[in-house]
């Protein structure tokens, strides 16, 4: 039943067999002494020798063994799902993310010395793909082909810049860790996530991990402590390693995935080193990507894994947005895109010539803050929504162009230099790109923030946004959205530049977007 609801839901191709079993709790011995414990799928006959996909995951092996594991070993693999070090049955203490480069070597090498196991194909989504990278650089030979599916080498950096603290995320999957192994974990989930957006509220923001779950957590601690670039992060960061992976990687991310800036940094490292390695980007947040890894551990790593060339493809596969069709491209980003300057202007008018001098104000309250609506989020209220209710906020301004007499196509990196002022030295830009459809409903393709330390006097702030492939058809308009928040995706800014561990004031601000030929704010977008 899982079988059918799996290929049904997931629309797999019908699998080889469908009797598949399970040894438990096999044990895997590190250099320190502790056993993780790991399990092997396989088809009831034959399964000796088959190309082995490695996934080595924080969330336990049964549930996640019925999803990841048994779409592979009824489609030609066996499949050893590990559960990493303290977690799920495993020895040692969970450290997220500082021990997987040493117990993934340790893993490989039991790995490869068990007689059952061959052609090694590393799999897996997010933390499950991170682990990959923390070893990528130093691979036994019987590894032929890793599939990282929305993850990067640099994981959860992006979300604690200095320069703009994704709060939600990283403290959602603190909870999420901290709570997973309690009696009834799945069934109180619902309940729990209700306590943990309330706990984003919490000032000072020290003790919001008490309020989610009860108890102190050391990585929540950490992410509002340290910053990306503190030393305590160092070995979460396996970014110079990417130049150095010598088997052929295949990369699949989303839209609006939490991880696509690093994932495309990564893809572009492979490909200026001369490395074979592939991308997949479609229309997806970061827990709707489901069925593309299993196709490609099919047709890219079992191919791979038999010393064969996988079925022919473009290095690049997008889907764009808008035309909602996908399309090849020999790289990314894609040549003949032309970066082009869209002017915000008085009267909330976005066009390529600039306009007269002009200032826009808003009041922004940290007490009522700007809310996270659609956009890049972990796991509920993602991706593309219809912005109208955010737009009708006095918080929020909107620039728009007139409605466009020929289709314009965006796909690469986007970026925005707003001018901006504020009554208070601290201040955050959010900037968010849409598209207003001919009903007037505004649905968002790609934002970002900054934060700014001393926003007093005019000046340009540089926000990347979220790349993107997007057509905005004829008869639509091209909308840019300034504010100064999208909680809690990004935690508030309290506006007194206390840290934001500890701050427990907020103090509301008068912000300014200024535009014209001396502070010429723009969104730039590559089009063609």
């Amino acid at each position: 039943m899982i079988s059918l609801l799996l290929q049904r839901g997931l629309k797999l191709s019908p699998p080889l067999t469908r009797d598949v079993v399970v040894q438990r709790d096999l044990r895997v011995p590190m250099p320190d002494g502790v056993d993780l414990l790991a399990d092997r799928w396989m088809p009831r006959s034959g399964g000796d020798g088959l190309p082995t996909a490695l996934i080595r995951s924080p969330y336990g092996r049964r549930l996640f063994g019925s999803v990841m594991a048994r779409p592979l070993a009824e489609r030609g693999y066996q499949v050893v799902i590990q559960s990493v070090r303290g977690g799920f049955g495993s020895g040692g203490t969970f450290d997220p993310m500082r021990q997987e480069r040493a117990d993934g070597h340790a893993t490989l090498e039991w790995l490869v010395e068990q007689p059952w196991s061959d052609a090694i194909v590393l799999y897996g989504l997010s933390y499950l793909g991170h682990v990959q990278w923390a070893v990528a650089d130093q691979l036994p030979p019987q590894v032929k082909a890793m599939i990282p599916v929305v993850t990067e080498s640099a994981l959860t950096l992006e979300f604690l810049r200095a320069d703009g603290m994704s709060l939600e995320t990283p403290f959602e999957w603190g909870v999420l860790v901290g709570t997973q192994q309690r009696p009834l974990a799945m069934l109180r989930k619902p309940f729990q996530d209700k306590k943990t957006a309330r706990a984003l509220h919490t000032l000072p923001l020290r003790d919001a991990d008490v309020v989610a779950f009860g108890s102190r957590s050391d990585y929540v601690q950490d992410i509002l402590v340290h910053d990306s670039d503190s030393a305590r992060w160092q070995e979460f960061d396996h970014s110079h390693r990417v130049a150095g992976v010598t088997v052929p990687v295949s990369s699949i991310g989303g839209w609006y995935d939490i991880f696509l800036p690093g994932q495309l940094r990564d893809f572009q490292a492979l490909q200026d080193n001369g490395r074979t390695a592939r991308l997949t980007v479609g229309p997806w947040t970061h827990t709707e990507v489901m069925a593309a890894p299993v196709r490609e551990a099919v047709e890219f790593g079992l191919a791979h894994a038999r010393g064969e060339e996988p079925p022919d493809r473009a290095p690049v596969q997008l889907y764009v947005m808008g035309e909602d069709a996908w399309r090849p491209f020999d790289s990314w980003p894609p040549p003949g895109y032309s970066p082009t300057r869209f002017h915000l202007g008085a009267g909330g008018v976005l066009g390529p010539e600039l306009g007269e001098s002009s200032v826009d104000t808003f009041r922004y309250d940290p007490a009522d803050p700007t809310p996270a609506s659609g956009g890049v989020r972990l796991a509920r209220d993602g991706g593309r929504v219809d912005n109208t209710a955010l737009e009708a906020r006095p918080d929020v301004l909107t620039y728009t162009t007139s409605v466009l007499d020929q289709d314009v196509e965006v796909v690469g990196e986007v970026s925005a230099g707003i001018w901006f002022s504020s009554s208070l030295a601290h201040a955050d830009v959010f900037v968010r790109l849409c598209d207003v459809d001919p009903e007037g409903r505004s649905w968002n393709v790609c934002d970002g923030l900054v934060s700014l330390t001393s926003a007093e006097e005019p000046q340009c702030a540089a926000v990347r946004l979220w790349p993107t492939a997007y057509r905005f058809r004829r008869g639509h308009r091209i909308r840019v959205q300034v504010s100064s928040g999208a909680f809690p995706r990004y935690a508030r800014n309290p506006g007194t530049g206390e840290p934001r561990a500890t701050a427990t004031r907020m103090v509301a601000a008068t912000q300014s977007v200024h535009s014209g030929p001396e502070r010429p704010s723009a969104i730039v977008l590559p089009v063609r």
